[in-house]
């Protein structure tokens, strides 16, 4: 769930979609919790070196909130045991965007084929679950399963260490100082000691986003305790390695944000020749907008006039158009962003067996497909610069790789992967 601006999912997002449910129990932490031995999972540390005394006696005054929440002193005093800030956190949160990602950069990588290719893996895995899931909860497979790859990667990005913290260490690092986060630092954090108090999980395997979203499809935890469910019926609500569990409660989450069963997000259409495109934001219905001269790109009828629906251009009038729908609203409870919540419903669709978006998007000639970001970041690669993954993709280590060449050649470090900067490298300069 790590975006460039303007997509990265933000607090205040977070805050949006959080549930207000307070749960408590009891907990016996001589055992781990919540774990399902057959699949691996990372385990943060705790802390590195020397705890300083300012941290320690924050996290003691936080004792009298978590007693008044029926979190029980045993389990207060094993979560924070050996427990030091996180400085990647406060780095993360104080982390200023290099530059802002155009929408098909970000389309690029949301519905990239080998996420395409290992979610229709994934749906044919899980079909027995999905078919449960989507008789229960009215919601598309697809559509569960497109969340679960943009949030975790289907559940790869839970063993990066890189990317993995304990979410108790992290949320206690922003209350703790975490500046204009530090008060949706101390609220998830209490919730998380309930989370453990009720035996979900232990201090231990409790891991998260350097935010603390937790789990396969990355719920923070005030939305874990009012929609996360036990859908494998082990008595526990476990999303870290339990994919029914996970899956269920993203299911559950969308059901009660409002998703409409038989309706989909949204269709890419083709505007007729003179299409005012003053009328973008516009909301009519189907047929009001099929009596206008809109059709869908892809050639298909609307199923239902009736349907309310806006009108968006994502990259102005010269590129893609879009007619959203209530559900387009309802996935943006979960991120509230356009472009995550095209992302989600474009993956969906190319998970369903459709095609790619027809309309093509205004890029620049000086811009890079997928294939030739690759090639560029083997050619840095090569140069010695970490670039992370070669996947054509390009995300914070790519940037921080092109930044850090263009510096050493005296070029303006904007970051920007450009065709100019390939020519460049394929030349040895």
């Amino acid at each position: 769930m790590s975006l460039p601006a303007p997509f990265r999912r933000t607090l205040g997002s977070f805050l949006a979609a959080a549930g207000l449910a307070m749960l408590a129990g009891c907990i016996s932490l001589s055992e781990p919790l919540g774990l399902d031995t057959n699949r691996q999972v990372t385990t943060p540390a705790r802390s590195d070196g020397p705890i300083p005394a300012s941290f320690v006696q924050f996290v003691e005054t936080l004792w009298p909130q978590a007693e008044a929440r029926g979190v029980s002193r045993a389990t207060f005093d094993a979560a924070f045991r050996g427990l030091g800030p996180d400085q990647g956190v406060l780095d993360a949160a104080n982390r200023q965007a290099e530059f802002v990602k155009p929408i098909w950069q970000y389309l690029d990588g949301a519905a990239s084929d080998k996420r395409i290719a290992t979610g229709r893996a994934m749906l044919g895995e899980h079909a027995a679950l999905l078919d449960t899931l989507e008789r229960t909860y009215g919601v598309p497979r697809t559509v569960i399963v497109a969340i679960w790859g943009m949030e975790s990667s289907y559940g790869a990005v839970l063993n990066d260490p890189t990317k993995v913290r304990n979410a108790v260490r992290a949320l206690a690092t922003l209350a703790w100082n975490g500046g204009r986060r530090a008060q949706y630092g101390r609220t998830q954090l209490l919730a998380v000691l309930r989370i453990i108090e009720r035996g979900d999980i232990d201090p231990i395997h409790i891991t998260g986003s350097w935010a603390g979203a937790m789990g396969h499809t990355q719920f923070i935890p005030t939305t874990y305790e009012a929609y996360a469910v036990d859908h494998d019926g082990d008595g526990r609500r476990n999303i870290w390695t339990s994919i029914p569990d996970a899956l269920a409660s993203t299911a559950n989450y969308l059901r009660r944000a409002g998703w409409r069963t038989g309706e989909t997000w949204g269709y890419e259409v083709a505007l007729p020749p003179g299409f005012d495109p003053g009328l973008e934001g516009s909301r009519r219905s189907l047929g009001q907008w099929r009596a206008a001269g809109l059709v869908r790109a892809n050639g298909q009828s609307f199923p239902r006039d009736g349907d309310q629906a806006q009108l968006w251009f994502p990259a102005g009038a010269s590129g893609p158009a879009f007619l959203t729908l209530k559900n387009f609203q309802v996935i943006k409870r979960y991120n509230n962003a356009n472009a995550y919540a095209l992302g989600v419903g474009h993956l969906s669709d190319r998970l369903g067996g459709a095609g790619p978006i027809v309309e093509a998007w205004p890029r620049s000639p000086e811009e890079l497909d997928p294939a030739g970001v690759q090639e560029l970041q083997t050619l840095l690669g090569a140069r010695g610069y970490d670039v992370g993954k070669i996947d054509g993709i390009v995300g914070q280590g790519t940037t921080a790789s092109i930044q850090a060449y263009q510096s050493a050649a005296g070029l303006p470090a904007d970051g920007q992967p450009t065709a100019t900067l390939l020519k460049r490298l394929r030349q040895g300069l």
